[in-house]
């Protein structure tokens, strides 16, 4: 079990930024047509590929089957941070859900948009946010170096 609820690590940087273009334009769709009942399938894949990675995500399984290999040579990064922040977006899109069906579609509204802001610099420009926050967490001693020691030796890090 504990293997079927695994998390990659290494992550190839190009999926998880196909990843993040999805969520980009689910989100923007949602807001935009006002089909909350997307929040669903939206929350469900982030607690998918928090779980276990993209093996339960049709997302993910989409960018790392297909989309991912049309770009080229995977860019290896660590898993820990991605994992993080596929937990922020858990956070955000079960916001977005519970307040769209609540009746408060300002309220989330505002979650989505903020959601497709930081989906849109993961997928345009290559900017985690989670992943820049779980570094600073490493750095204050919240999150344990062992948690990711490819994180915490900059030597171990991929050069740009």
């Amino acid at each position: 079990m504990a293997r079927l609820l695994d998390f990659p690590n290494p992550v190839n940087e190009k999926a998880a930024r196909s990843v993040a273009a999805g969520v980009l334009a689910l989100s923007l769709i949602t807001v935009v047509t006002g089909w909350w009942w997307l929040t669903v399938p939206l929350a469900y894949g982030f607690v998918a590929r928090v779980l276990a990675g993209p093996r339960f995500s049709p997302l993910g399984r989409l960018a790392t089957r297909v989309v991912a290999p049309r770009l080229g040579a995977p860019k290896l990064v660590p898993g820990p941070p991605k994992r993080f922040a596929q937990g922020v977006g858990v956070v955000f899109s079960l916001a977005g859900l519970v307040l769209a069906f609540a009746g408060q579609q300002t309220a989330a509204t505002v979650i989505l948009v903020v959601l497709a802001v930081f989906a849109g610099l993961e997928s345009i420009v290559g900017f985690c946010a989670g992943c820049y926050v779980f570094g600073h967490l490493m750095r204050l001693g919240v999150i344990p170096e062992d948690t990711c020691e490819a994180c915490a030796d900059i030597r171990l890090r991929q050069s740009a």
